[in-house]
């Protein structure tokens, strides 16, 4: 009775199917993982791939600022009243304040207005809105200078993908 309880206990019937269905299980696991983390890199290549279109659109867009003269850099007025509301919305035009003031930027002086809000297609193919915003900021020697800022949206969903601001002073004539 013992010999037959001694060969019962090393006979291996039926170990090796449980030890296939635990190793699938463990492979399972390890491939759904590794899927799960394509599908972020994939997402995240889209997001940097927009954020990096959306940046070169507004280079390209401050650079025609810094081409202008200090006196040619504006919006015009009538156009910045009759943005819609994202526009509005933006800090870069709500965040007046007493040393800072949006209105007016080409009713005063001469200048070239460029349009506050413009849809255009990046090299991706998507679309894209820039908004430009120019302001009067007082600085600490008590002079005005211009702060224009560029914001680049997704054209479909309004989302911000990038922020450019640069100021420009009188006295660089540029």
């Amino acid at each position: 009775m013992a010999a037959r309880l001694r060969t019962r206990l090393r006979d291996e019937d039926g170990f090796g199917m449980v030890e296939l269905l635990i190793a699938m299980t463990v492979m399972i696991i390890g491939v759904m993982a590794t899927y799960a983390m394509f599908q972020s890199s994939a997402l995240q290549i889209k997001r940097a791939a927009n954020q990096t279109t959306a940046a070169a659109l507004a280079d390209v867009e401050m650079e025609g600022f810094r081409a202008r003269l200090y006196a040619a850099i504006g919006l015009d007025d009538t156009a910045v009243l009759g943005t819609d509301a994202t526009y509005k919305a933006d800090a870069a035009y709500k965040s007046l304040s007493a040393d800072r003031v949006q209105l007016p930027v080409c009713g005063t002086m001469p200048c070239t207005p460029s349009v506050p809000t413009k849809s255009v297609t990046g090299a991706d193919a998507r679309p894209y809105r820039i908004d430009t915003y120019v302001t009067w900021q007082t600085v600490t020697s008590g002079r005005n200078v211009k702060l224009v800022t560029v914001v680049v949206r997704d054209g479909t969903d309004g989302r911000v993908w990038a922020r450019v601001a640069s100021s420009f002073d009188q006295s660089t004539g540029l």
